[in-house]
């Protein structure tokens, strides 16, 4: 656990949205506004090597990969991925799907292991990267320590990654190190071994995840820094980023809190409107008339006993509004994460279109978001924007051909014997039943890691000409969002429908409350 240091400690967290919705773009504005911008760092690996085949346009992607301080890997990633007249409408290229690694303790042992190590480190490097000096001066030697006293950063960066993406961790927060990340947050499960994994990558040791196996025991995922470098090169002095937990009660806080092996740095506390994944109401789940989960006061975090715990800790879902930042610090939160007004910034990742079409819906009062007990494969219950076009709509949901190709949350399960197999709710139904899983409980999942990509424009073009659609994810409470796009319209006089930028938010939010942050070492 790194020293809290309540100096640079942001009032404000712009919440880690989606596959590339918290872009760089959005994390370093928000950076550079004085508080904490969070990339994604869900399916970066993918996200950055379709951007490279998209032609990587204004060279960003490849300005930060010459400053990768492992250069051999990035060439390699280059030189696979990089296509710089783009596509042409071909479909874009696999990358490795993710699978527990076969080698001793955990570690990569094949081809197809080791490349998807290598491809997720390079990828959150990257956008880490550009979330911190994008729009910098930026050293022209690769190989100088990014992190000393002459480095131009745009301020505090952090990434959000989920814990049901636990094959994808090790390499993913390796990258992050490597690129200078200052806080770590992570949800949607228990992330009782990411205190250790950064202690043990940051020093430049192997770092371990234990994957769940359905119907087994849990086995590792280890990534080992020292099996990256090509022969004469030197991994470069990393230092640990804070941990935040995500978690939506106290109750699983105190739990993380009470051993010195799984305490966080701090707390994120999600309420049940916040966007994306919510944990399930405690007790017997129930269903309104929409199917939404039913929650009550059982789900409701208790801030005193919060604050008992000692350590600082952020509220998030429902707080997008000036008053509810001040409600959140008169109860003893540093501070709240907010993330439906960032996804709808100018900075954000989201297409332009689909940004447009929620705004025009959230301005004529026809936006709604609907907290689904059943579209995530994840089994946890998901925020989704219903907005025709998108698999919202049953139709375009039910012209879908239903496949798992990129895999990011499909589980492992023990087939046999002894042998590990690989299952998803979104793959096509007989074949999820034939490897054991509950066809009619998945009857409504939804391919996440495809309509994700389509949201930020990295939809795949396939070769039976089907593209593939997007399903967009908000807060369910849009009293802010709504309260910022009339204040922005009137200060425009409705000049500039484009909507607000990424800084204008966060000044709403804070007027002169926010300190402005410096990066800093842990």
């Amino acid at each position: 656990m790194t020293t809290d240091d309540v100096t640079t400690r942001p009032v404000l967290i712009q919440g880690g949205m989606g596959v590339g919705v918290s872009s760089w773009q959005l994390a370093n504005a928000v950076a550079r506004a004085g508080q904490l911008g969070v990339v994604s760092g869900t399916a970066l690996d993918a996200s950055v090597a379709r951007r490279l085949q998209d032609g990587d346009p204004g060279g960003y992607l490849r300005r930060a990969l010459a400053h990768f301080p492992l250069p051999a890997l990035a060439e390699r990633v280059v030189a696979k991925y990089h296509r710089p007249q783009g596509r042409h409408g071909a479909p874009y290229l696999p990358v490795p799907r993710l699978a527990i690694h076969s080698g001793p303790n955990g570690t990569a042992r094949t081809h197809s292991e080791r490349h998807s190590d290598e491809l997720g480190v390079v990828a959150n490097f990257v956008e880490v990267w550009l979330a911190k000096y994008g729009h910098h001066p930026i050293p022209e030697d690769p190989r100088r320590d990014l992190l000393g006293p002459d480095a131009a950063a745009s301020g505090l960066v952090g990434v959000n990654y989920l814990e049901k993406l636990q094959m994808a961790t090790p390499a993913a927060a390796y990258g992050a190190v490597l690129g200078g990340v200052d806080y770590v947050l992570m949800g949607a499960g228990i992330p009782r071994e990411l205190p250790r994994l950064l202690t043990e990558l940051a020093a430049g040791r192997p770092g371990t995840i234990h994957v769940d196996v359905a119907g087994g025991s849990a086995m590792p995922q280890t990534l080992d820094p020292t099996s990256l470098p090509a022969e004469g090169e030197l991994l470069p002095a990393t230092r640990r980023p804070r941990f935040l937990a995500i978690v939506s009660s106290h109750v699983l806080a105190q739990f993380l809190a009470r051993d010195p092996a799984t305490i966080p740095d701090g707390f994120v506390v999600e309420g049940p409107t916040a966007g994306g994944h919510s944990a399930p109401p405690r007790g017997q789940m129930e269903l309104d008339d929409h199917g939404q989960p039913v929650y009550g006061p059982r789900d409701e975090a208790n801030l005193a006993m919060l604050a008992k715990i000692g350590l600082p800790f952020w509220l998030a879902g429902g707080y997008g509004e000036p008053e509810k930042v001040a409600e959140a610090l008169a109860a003893g939160a540093a501070g709240v994460q907010v993330g439906t007004l960032f996804a709808l910034a100018r900075e954000s990742g989201l297409d332009d279109d689909l940004r447009g079409t929620l705004l025009t819906r959230l301005r004529d009062e026809s936006l709604v978001v609907l907290n689904s007990a059943g579209a995530s494969p994840t089994g946890f219950p998901f925020k989704v924007a219903q907005l025709p076009g998108t698999l919202a709509d049953p139709e375009v949901y039910a012209a879908r051909p239903r496949l798992c190709d990129l895999g990011y949350l499909r589980t492992p399960y023990v087939r046999g014997e002894s042998a590990i197999g690989y299952r998803c709710p979104a793959e096509p139904l007989d074949v999820f039943a034939r490897k054991g899983g509950d066809a009619a409980g998945a009857q409504g999942s939804n391919c996440l890691c495809n309509a994700l990509m389509a949201d930020v424009g990295l939809a795949q073009d396939r070769k039976d000409g089907y593209t593939e659609a997007p399903l967009v994810t908000l807060g369910s409470d849009l009293t802010g969002a709504r309260r910022l796009d009339r204040e922005y319209l009137a200060r425009h006089d409705g000049h500039r429908p484009g909507g607000w930028s990424a800084a204008e938010a966060v000044q709403w939010l804070l007027g002169d409350r926010g300190p402005s942050v410096e990066p800093t070492g842990n």
